[in-house]
This record gives structure tokens, C-alpha cells and sequence, in this order.
């Protein structure tokens, strides 16, 4: 049987051997001048170098206040106070954000790796919790404003057994110091598909 991770592992074997300093092809090959060494390392910039989008992930970076309310229809429940700090995992690449705080009366933690896929041309991210055994992942954009990060991913519900429901996460980008994070869950119908909404502050 073959092993899954094969091609991955071997694609990134071959770029790394195609863009390292000092590896060239040997000369019986004659590679074209769109597959010599120096034309790969060039096209590979524009897939594993940061760029733009990147910068965005810069509004993240600090330490915040949290506030952590919990949606059904129009009610919303008391906000839970929290702290979160993010911070770069691999400077200009990765955000790492930690938060901490209570859920309906319980600590809770969650750590979220924000970053932006040069070649899907979105935003990844992936979120794990203490309160559960699922790693959730979302792919998405910002708005042409530039005033929201929209990501979709899907997650199960382990309470009715549903499998791969589509959640909507978003970012607002209120201002400078202020962020707020909505969780969507999309199969309850519009109007009021929020369930979940933390509000960061930036601590002065």
C-alpha cells in the first residue's frame, strides 16, 4: 500500500533539491530554460516567500482583553472574560493565538494558527480547543474593504452525530485595538447563525 504522506514529502525533497544553492541538473540533462535552477528558485518565490497578504497577520500580534459570549437566536449569554496573546510562531509567516478564560462556567483554552497559502491564494487557519478532542480548520479571504477575514471550514457535532457541518468564522477588524471573532453555524438558517463571539481589546 502507499503511503500517504509519499508525495507531499517527496514534492517537497524535489523543490528543496531544485532551489538549494549549488545543486544543478547534470549536464546530460539540458533542462529547459523554464526548469533551470535559476528560473525554479525564481517561480518558487512567489509560492513560499511572504508577501502582502502576509502583513495583514500583523493585526493580530499584541496582547488582548477578551470578552466570550455564547449566541442562541438573539440571546446572548453574559460575557466570560479572557486574555489572549498573539504572537509570531515564524516571524512574517505564522501567528500563533492563545487565549484563556471561562466557557459556561469552565476554564478553557484554545491556540489558533493563522497564516496565508501564497498558492491556494487564501487565508488557512487552524484552531484546537481543551474543551475537545477536534482540530478545526477554515480556508477564506478578506472583504474588498479589507475590514473582515471570512473563513469557511466544517466541523462535526459530536451532541447529534451530524458529520462535516459548514461554520463560517469571521474576523472584524473594528480598529487598530479591536477585534471581534464570530463563530457561524451555518445549518441553523439565517438570520441568526451565530453562536459564538469573543471581542479582543488591546491592552494598553
Amino acid at each position: 500500500m502507499k503511503s500517504p504522506w509519499i508525495p507531499g514529502c517527496l514534492a517537497g525533497v524535489l523543490t528543496a533539491a531544485l532551489i538549494l544553492p549549488g545543486i544543478v541538473a547534470p549536464a546530460s540533462q539540458n533542462p529547459t530554460p523554464d526548469r533551470a535552477p535559476a528560473a525554479v528558485t525564481e517561480r518558487a518565490k512567489q509560492f513560499t516567500e511572504p508577501g502582502p497578504n502576509h502583513k495583514v497577520l500583523e493585526r493580530f500580534v499584541g496582547e488582548w482583553t477578551a470578552e466570550v459570549r455564547l449566541f442562541q437566536g438573539e440571546q446572548a449569554s453574559p460575557p466570560s472574560p479572557g486574555k489572549a496573546e498573539a504572537r509570531w510562531l515564524m516571524p512574517g509567516r505564522w501567528v500563533q493565538m492563545g487565549l484563556e478564560g471561562t466557557l459556561l462556567g469552565r476554564p478553557m483554552q484554545s491556540s489558533t494558527i493563522v497564516g496565508y497559502d501564497n498558492f491556494k491564494q487564501s487565508f488557512v487557519m487552524t484552531v484546537v480547543h481543551s474543551t475537545d478532542t477536534a482540530m478545526l480548520r477554515a480556508e477564506g479571504d478578506l472583504t474588498r474593504d479589507g475590514k473582515e477575514l471570512v473563513a469557511y471550514g466544517t466541523m462535526d457535532e459530536y451532541l447529534t452525530g451530524e458529520h462535516d457541518k459548514m461554520v463560517k468564522y469571521v474576523y472584524r477588524f473594528v480598529s487598530p485595538d479591536e477585534i471581534i471573532f464570530e463563530v457561524h453555524d451555518l445549518h441553523i438558517g439565517e438570520p441568526h447563525t451565530k453562536v459564538v463571539e469573543i471581542r479582543y481589546r488591546r491592552k494598553e
